[in-house]
């Protein structure tokens, strides 16, 4: 699942492009602040940036031209959100290394869009490749799972929490973070619903005999491993 970086200090404008961007099957990581976007860079590449014009401290624009300045960031793929709308504006973000630039207010699904023009053209493999550890793989374009010619039927939750799980092997992975990752952090549900819907991901797994991937790490979380048993 692609990682979006959303660089935006208006807190709720924030929360809503995450929202409905994790909606969208996207992974999503927040920065109020020039720094703190840097800090998450630094960090974890994004697969892309939604940047906002107007921050504390050092503005996007000048972000923008830090990142494109540096090897490791140079092709990282940038949306440019402000509310300056002139002509002259929209030509500044993009000499400075803006891939795209959209006004605000805008709509989610024209952002959605535009995202996945993107991603389409700087990234193509992110949107739809397939993820496969030990055997078990899984299409999001074809919504199919499958492991050794057995096909496998999840649910829609199972299925974004396994597309997770494969997408991130032999981590482990609190509830907590599960809930943010999966659900979404907008949904207010117990951190026990993880450990229903990791019983049925188990359940749906027995057919093709690679229930015991998903592992309970006590006192921790869950993760996917690709060392277990095999059954003859």
């Amino acid at each position: 699942m692609p990682l979006v970086l959303v660089v935006e200090d208006e807190s709720a404008i924030a929360e809503l492009i995450a929202i409905n961007l994790r909606h969208a099957g996207f992974d999503v990581t927040l920065a109020e602040t020039a720094d703190q976007a840097s800090v998450a860079v630094d960090g974890v590449l994004p697969d892309l940036v939604l940047l906002d014009w107007m921050l504390p401290g050092q503005s996007g624009v000048a972000l923008a031209r830090r990142w494109r300045a540096d090897s490791r960031t140079r092709d990282l793929p940038i949306i440019m959100l402000t509310a300056r709308a002139d002509e002259a504006d929209k030509v500044a973000g993009l000499d400075a290394g803006a891939d795209d630039y959209l006004t605000k207010p805008f709509s989610t699904q024209e952002l959605l869009a535009r995202i996945r023009a993107l991603l389409r053209r700087r990234l193509p493999e992110a949107l739809d490749a397939a993820v496969e550890v030990a055997g078990l793989r899984l299409d999001p374009t074809t919504r199919r799972v499958s492991r050794a010619g057995t096909e496998l039927k999840l649910g829609p939750t199972e299925f974004r929490l396994l597309h997770f799980f494969l997408s991130h092997p032999e981590r482990v992975h609190s509830r907590a973070q599960l809930l943010d990752r999966v659900w979404g952090d907008h949904v207010f549900i117990e951190e026990r619903t993880v450990d229903v819907h990791v019983k049925r991901l188990r359940e749906a797994l027995q057919p093709a005999q690679c229930a015991q991937m998903i592992e309970t790490v006590r006192g921790a979380g869950y993760r996917l491993t690709q060392q277990f048993p095999q059954t003859a």
